[in-house]
C-alpha cells in the first residue's frame, strides 16, 4: 500500500458495521440509514478516512463500545449517494487495519481512537512459500472462468493483503471472516486462508455433484414423459385410447399431490406402470384400480387441527355428563401429559363399566372439545381378523379392515377412534381378532401398522384410540397389558335425577319437537319413575321411559292441533297411565320376614345387585342339595359353610341333632340366570345360621365377602357397585370384609351418608351384626372369635 503508518490519522470518524465485514485492499458498497452513521456521512467527503468497527451481535440497533470488534479496517470514501429517503449508499475502500483504543466523540457521531498494529510477519519465508502455495491451489478454479480470483492472482506481492482479497472474494460466512481480520499475523491468517479454500473446493464439488444428479433425474422423467405422450399418440391414432387413460392420468395426479412415504411412492409408482399397461376390461385392471383408490383416499398427511385448551375440554365434559368426576380428571391428566410431552404416542385408555354410563358419549366430548374428529368402531360380534387388518387383494371383493376404512372416512390421521364393547369380540376359525388389536393397541408398534389389503404401513400412532368395555373377564392378559383401565361406576338415584333433568328431558323434548316448558315432573315423581320403573346402574332404561313420556305428550299436541300445546304435570296417576303398573319392587322385609333368608350382594358386568340365598331344611338322609344354576365356585361356598356351621353347632347355638334325618337345601333365585363367585360365602354362612337358630336376618342389612372353612371374612371386589346397588335397593346396613373397609372411599358421598358400614374381620362379627336377637329375648353362648375354633 502507498500509505505509510505515520501518515494515518490516529483519531477519525467511527462507523460501526452490522452485516458484512470490509478487509484492507477491498472496496464495499452499503448503505446507512441509522442517525449517527447518517450524520457521519454528511459530516466527511471523497476522500476522507472512515474507521469502520464490526459489531459483535448484529441485532443491535444503538450498539456501545463494548459492542465493538477492537480491530476494524481504516478506509477512504470513494463515493456518497443520496436516496429520496433521506439515506445514504457509500462506497470505502479498505486502508489498513486498526487497534479501537477507546471514543473521543460520541454526539453527533462517534469518533474514534486507534493505533495500527504492523502485520506480524509478512517478510517471514513461511508467508511467501503459503502464499505461493495458496496461488497454485487457486489456479484450477480460475481456468473454470472465474475472472475475480485471476485478478487477485495477478497481485501477491504482499501476502497479506493477498490472504485478505481471497477470504473476502470466497463464500464464506460472517464468523470466519471476521476471524480472518482480527487475525494479525499474517502466517496465520494465511493458514486459516488455506483451509477455507479447501472448504470451499468441497463444496462446490458436492454442488456439482448434486446439479448432475439432479439434472440426470431430470432427463429421465422429462424422457418418461416425452415417451408417454408418444404412447398416448399411438394409441389414439390406432384408436385404443380410450377414458380409462383419462382417469389413470387423474389418479396419477391425485397420488403425486397427497404426499405419500418413499416406500408407498414406490408401490405406487408400480402399479400404475402395471395399470397403464392394463386393458381397461381386463380383471386385474379393476383390482389394481380399486387399490390405488384406496391409496389415493388415505390421509397420509392430513391432520385435523387440535385444540389444546384443557380448560376447554373440561366443560365440555361437564356440560355432557353429569358426574364421574374422577373418570374426567383421569381423561384430563391424559390429555394434559400428551400436551406437555409433545409425544403423540401414549397410553389408551379402556372405560370399563355397565351399559348406559355414558362410555361412548365421554369419546364423543373428548373429539368435540379438541377439535379431533370422531368415529365410532363397533366391535360386537367381531369374528373375523380381516375384519382388524383386511382381507389380501387376492380374494374376490378383499376390502381393507375397519381402522383404515374408518381413517378414510374422517379424512385425518389424528383422530378419536372409540373401539367399542371390545370384550364382545369373537373367536371363529379365520383367526382371532383380538389378536390383530395388540398391535393396533400398543403405541411402541402401531405407527407402522400394516393392513393386508394395502400392505403398506400406516401410522396409527397419531390416533387417539378409546376402548370401551362391560368386563374385563373376556380380554386377554396381553390386550388387557396394552390399555390403562378406567372403571366407571353406576348412578347413585340422586345422580340419576341431576342427569334426567339436565340432559335427559331436555334432550328427548328437543327430539320430540315439543316445548322446554311442556313438560313438568316433580321431585318425587322422579324418583318414583327412577326407583319403581328402573333398576339399571346407568340411564339406558330411565331414558327410554322418558321417551315414552315425551310420545304420549305429542300424541296429545297432534291430537289437539290448532290450539296451544298442553303443559303436562307429570304425577303418579300419569306414570301409571303411560308407563304401565310398577316394575320393580322393594322384596327386603318380605323376603327375610322368614329364618333361613339371608340378602347378598353381587357384581355382574351391568353393575351391581341383590340376591337372596334361601335355605331349608326336611326330613331325609342328610344330605345337602344346591339349586339357581350356581357355578362351581358358588357351590364349594355353600359346602363349606354347611361344614361350618355344622362343626360350630354347639357355639352357634344349633342343636346338635338338627343334622340327624334330615337333608339341607340351599337355593338362590333367579334360576335362569348363570351365577358364581366366591362374594356370596358370607350370606351363605348367614343364611344357614339363621335357618338352623331360628334367628332371622335384618330385613334392612345386606352383606359381601369371601368365608373360609375357618370362618375368616376375605376381600372380594366390586364394592362400590355392590353397595350402590344396595342402596338403589333400600338397604341401609352393607356388613363388608375389614380389608375392604379402603374401598368405601370410592362410594359416592351421597350413598354413604345414608348407610351404616359394618366392618367383618369373621364369622362372628358378620352374625352379630346380621342376626335378630332370638325369639323371646334369649340369647345364644357365643365364642369371643368362632375363627379360632
Amino acid at each position: 500500500m502507498s500509505n505509510s503508518n505515520s501518515d494515518l490519522p490516529n483519531e477519525f470518524p467511527l462507523l460501526p458495521l452490522r452485516s458484512g465485514v470490509l478487509f484492507p485492499g477491498t472496496s464495499m458498497s452499503l448503505p446507512v440509514g441509522r442517525a449517527q452513521s447518517v450524520a457521519l456521512i454528511e459530516a466527511v467527503g471523497v476522500d476522507d478516512y472512515v474507521g469502520v468497527a464490526i459489531q459483535q451481535e448484529p441485532k443491535v440497533d444503538n450498539p456501545v463500545l463494548s459492542d465493538l470488534h477492537r480491530i476494524g479496517t481504516l478506509a477512504r470514501v470513494k463515493k456518497i449517494n443520496r436516496a429520496r429517503d433521506g439515506h445514504f449508499r457509500v462506497t470505502l475502500e479498505g486502508v489498513t487495519r486498526f487497534e479501537l483504543l477507546g471514543l473521543v466523540q460520541s454526539e453527533p457521531y462517534w469518533c474514534g481512537q486507534a493505533r495500527y498494529p504492523a502485520n506480524q510477519g509478512t517478510s517471514d519465508p513461511e508467508a511467501r512459500v503459503l502464499s505461493e502455495e495458496i496461488g497454485r491451489a487457486l489456479r484450477p478454479l480460475v481456468q473454470h472462468g472465474n475472472a475475480g480470483l485471476e485478478e487477485i492472482l495477478a497481485d501477491m506481492s504482499d501476502p497479506g493483503v493477498f490472504a485478505d482479497r481471497i477470504v473476502s472474494g470466497l463464500d464464506v460466512d460472517r464468523e470466519r471472516e471476521i476471524e480472518a481480520l482480527l487475525t494479525v499475523n499474517v502466517p496465520a491468517r494465511l493458514r486459516l486462508c488455506a483451509r477455507l479454500i479447501s472448504e470451499a473446493r468441497a463444496r462446490s464439488e458436492l454442488k456439482q455433484k448434486i446439479g448432475d444428479e439432479v439434472r440426470r433425474e431430470l432427463t429421465r422423467d422429462q424422457k418418461e414423459a416425452v415417451l408417454r405422450q408418444q404412447l398416448r399418440a399411438i394409441q389414439k391414432e390406432l384408436g385404443e385410447r380410450g377414458s380409462g387413460d383419462e382417469d389413470v392420468d387423474k389418479l396419477r395426479e391425485r397420488l403425486d399431490a397427497i404426499g405419500l412415504p418413499e416406500d408407498a411412492r414406490e408401490v405406487v409408482d408400480r402399479e400404475l406402470r402395471k395399470l397403464s399397461t392394463l386393458n381397461p376390461a381386463a380383471p386385474d385392471y379393476h383390482v389394481t384400480r380399486n387399490y390405488l383408490e384406496w391409496i389415493a383416499s388415505m390421509p397420509w398427511s392430513e391432520r385435523a387441527t387440535v385444540t389444546n385448551d384443557i380448560d376447554a375440554v373440561a366443560a365440555k365434559l361437564d356440560a355432557d355428563h353429569f358426574g364421574l368426576e374422577k373418570v374426567k380428571e383421569r381423561i384430563l391428566e391424559h390429555l394434559a401429559v400428551l400436551q406437555l410431552s409433545g409425544n403423540r404416542r401414549g397410553n389408551i385408555m379402556l372405560l370399563v363399566g355397565p351399559p348406559g354410563v355414558g362410555k361412548t358419549s365421554l369419546g364423543q366430548s373428548i373429539a368435540d372439545a379438541t377439535g379431533r374428529p370422531f368415529i365410532r368402531v363397533a366391535l360386537g360380534g367381531v369374528r373375523d381378523e380381516a375384519e382388524i387388518r383386511g382381507h389380501r387383494r387376492t380374494y374376490v371383493g378383499a376390502l381393507p379392515g375397519r381402522l383404515i376404512t374408518a381413517l378414510r372416512k374422517v379424512k385425518a390421521k389424528n383422530p378419536v377412534i372409540m373401539l367399542d364393547e371390545v370384550d364382545k369380540l369373537g373367536q371363529g376359525w379365520m383367526g382371532s381378532p383380538e389378536h390383530a388389536l395388540l398391535e393396533v393397541l400398543d403405541p411402541e408398534q402401531n405407527r407402522t401398522f400394516t393392513d393386508h389389503y394395502l400392505e403398506l404401513p400406516f401410522d396409527l400412532s397419531e390416533v387417539l384410540f378409546i376402548a370401551t368395555a362391560n368386563s374385563l373377564e373376556p380380554l386377554s392378559a396381553p390386550l388387557r397389558d396394552r390399555m390403562e383401565i378406567i372403571q366407571l361406576g353406576g348412578y347413585t338415584t340422586e345422580e340419576k335425577e341431576q342427569i334426567a333433568r339436565k340432559h335427559l328431558i331436555p334432550r328427548q323434548l328437543k327430539d320430540h319437537a315439543l316445548e322446554p316448558e311442556s313438560l313438568a315432573i316433580d321431585d318425587d315423581t322422579l324418583a318414583r319413575l327412577i326407583r319403581d320403573y328402573t333398576r339399571e346402574a346407568g340411564v339406558r332404561q330411565l331414558n327410554r321411559e322418558i321417551n315414552r313420556l315425551c310420545r304420549a305428550l305429542a300424541l296429545e299436541v297432534v291430537r289437539g292441533s290448532g290450539k296451544a300445546a298442553p303443559r303436562v304435570a307429570i304425577d303418579e296417576e300419569r306414570l301409571v297411565k303411560h308407563l304401565g303398573k310398577q316394575k320393580f319392587f322393594s322384596e327386603l322385609v318380605e323376603r327375610t320376614a322368614v329364618a333361613g333368608v339371608a340378602t347378598g350382594l353381587a357384581w355382574t358386568p351391568v353393575g351391581g345387585d341383590i340376591l337372596f340365598i334361601e335355605t331349608s331344611r326336611m326330613p331325609g338322609k342328610g344330605t345337602l342339595q344346591i339349586t339357581g344354576q350356581l357355578g362351581e365356585v358358588m357351590q364349594e361356598s355353600a359346602k363349606a359353610a354347611l361344614t361350618f356351621v355344622r362343626s360350630n353347632a354347639d357355639s352357634l347355638g344349633v342343636d346338635a341333632h338338627a343334622f340327624e334325618g334330615h337333608d339341607i337345601h340351599i337355593h338362590v333365585p333367579a334360576g335362569a340366570v348363570p351365577k358364581d363367585g366366591p362374594s356370596a360365602g358370607v350370606t351363605m354362612f348367614t343364611a344357614l345360621t339363621s335357618l338352623l337358630t331360628g334367628r332371622k336376618v335384618r330385613s334392612d342389612t345386606a352383606m359381601t365377602g369371601e368365608a373360609t372353612l375357618r370362618g375368616r371374612v376375605l376381600p372380594v371386589g366390586g364394592i362400590k357397585e355392590k353397595v350402590t346397588a344396595a342402596h338403589r335397593a333400600g338397604v341401609k346396613r352393607v356388613i363388608v370384609p375389614a380389608k375392604n373397609e379402603r374401598d368405601l372411599d370410592d362410594v359416592p358421598d351421597s350413598v354413604r351418608d345414608e348407610m351404616e358400614f359394618i366392618i367383618a374381620h369373621d364369622m362372628t362379627d358378620v352374625l352379630h351384626a346380621a342376626l335378630e336377637p332370638v325369639p323371646g329375648g334369649l340369647t345364644t353362648p357365643e365364642t369371643k372369635n368362632i375363627a379360632s375354633a
